[in-house]
């Protein structure tokens, strides 16, 4: 068995087994297969695709290159989202479950392609500790209700290794490589119930509804081999999630969310996850869970929380890593934004330093973008439509003024929520 002949069977659009797929995946981790051979076998991957059985298979092989979490906690629920621009709703959700007296674990990635990493975002506060060992993270989701660091070298180690890979090399939009990445990492952190906000839409790595259903039913299909209850929900990403793009300024976003204040659409995703999250883990209904969940941020006990997560990983709630400098972006005609093209957005940021386009990059936590327009809003000629953060002086107005369409005539605004798939544990 080797390398080359794995990826040759791949590329004619066969079946790997699943003893070739763990030759392949061990010897990436063991550094005996190296950074071009696996990125050649994960495009055969994107490009052929993966039956259900080599998905679960893979999904098997990167829970078992580590440790799995036995937390303890019976009624333990976790989240988890596909990626989407200015998609804050982790660091919003989290310490609000945790509010309404949910345990709450969760491991975060960074940066995927031109979507942001929960990770990311939380080390723009200044001194965040997301590098916790198991045993600290134990005993902070025992003694606070919530915790969220990034992957420990110990859980999925290979997932870990290969997510890096993917986001330089162009992998990442795998239905199969989205569904074994994420279900090896919610499986082997130990949670019972598993709640997916699946984006869909120009700003999302799943660009159709079919697509994203197909990821849904792929990861209830893996929950149901391991016995976790999954609920895939699937939303819009056709517009940016919010108001704010970019590392930190989506903390002060979450923020004020947290304090009831955040945007509309922001605020609704939140409770719609929150109150699935919560219904499961209390076994009450959803009704009951989005009325508790609400009545959480109208006393800020879910913004109390947030801060006692930030204090108990040394983070310093008043030091968030934010741009001094900011270009004010004004319209260049008067009409109706009737789409944005979330996806170039995502790409801009990127590029002024707030994703990577190397696996080596160094984040810039305080460029970003806010948007006081969004789809369905007036603007008029030379009024303000975004706010970009950054210290470059060589970026292209017309690049993001291009992003947004605005026409004389307004359309009906597309729902936020598209679809949920339910679990169907057998």
């Amino acid at each position: 068995m080797n390398i080359i002949d794995i990826i040759t069977k791949k590329k004619n659009k066969e079946e790997l087994t699943y003893e070739e797929l763990k030759y392949a995946i061990d010897g990436f981790l063991n550094n005996e297969i190296l950074d071009y051979q696996m990125s050649s076998l994960l495009m055969a991957i994107v490009i052929n695709d993966m039956t259900l059985e080599e998905t679960i298979n893979l999904t098997d092989i990167m829970i078992k290159s580590g440790d799995t979490l036995d937390l303890g906690i019976n009624e333990m629920v976790d989240k988890h989202s596909t990626g989407g621009v200015g998609d804050k709703t982790t660091l919003i959700l989290l310490p609000l479950v945790a509010s309404t007296g949910v345990k709450i674990g969760k491991m975060s990635g960074r940066g995927l392609g031109n979507t942001g990493g929960t990770i990311d975002k939380l080390e723009s506060i200044k001194g965040f500790n997301v590098e916790l060992t198991k045993e600290e993270f134990i005993k902070q989701i025992n003694d606070i209700g919530v915790a969220i660091i990034s992957q420990t070298k110990n859980i999925t180690p290979a997932d870990k290794k290969i997510y890096a890979l993917r986001d330089v090399t162009g992998t990442t939009d795998s239905t199969a490589l989205i569904a074994s990445s994420i279900m090896s990492k919610k499986i082997a952190s130990g949670s019972k119930y598993i709640v997916i906000d699946v984006k869909v839409g120009n700003g999302a790595l799943m660009k159709d509804i079919e697509s994203a259903t197909k990821l849904g039913n792929t990861m209830i299909e893996i929950g149901k081999r391991y016995n976790k209850k999954v609920v895939c929900v699937l939303t819009n990403m056709n517009v940016p999630l919010g108001n704010n793009i970019g590392n930190g300024l989506e903390v002060i976003e979450s923020i004020e969310t947290l304090k009831g204040n955040g945007p509309k659409d922001l605020k609704e995703l939140c409770l719609k996850l929150g109150s699935i999250m919560v219904s499961m883990a209390k076994n009450i209904t959803e009704e009951e869970a989005y009325n508790e969940l609400e009545q959480n941020l109208l006393n800020k006990k879910g913004y109390q929380k947030f801060e006692e997560l930030v204090k108990y990983q040394k983070g310093d709630i008043e030091n968030i890593d934010i741009n001094d400098e900011y270009i004010s972006i004004k319209s260049n005609k008067e009409g109706f934004i009737n789409s944005i093209n979330t996806d170039k957005l995502g790409e801009i940021v990127k590029n002024i330093g707030g994703g990577r386009t190397n696996k080596e990059d160094i984040i810039d936590y305080s460029v970003g973008l806010i948007l006081n327009k969004k789809v369905g809003d007036l603007i008029f000629e030379n009024e303000e439509i975004v706010k970009l953060y950054s210290s470059k002086k060589d970026i292209k107005i017309n690049d993001i003024l291009e992003c947004f369409k605005i026409e004389d005539e307004i359309k009906p605004k597309e729902d936020l929520i598209l679809g949920i798939i339910k679990w169907c544990i057998v």
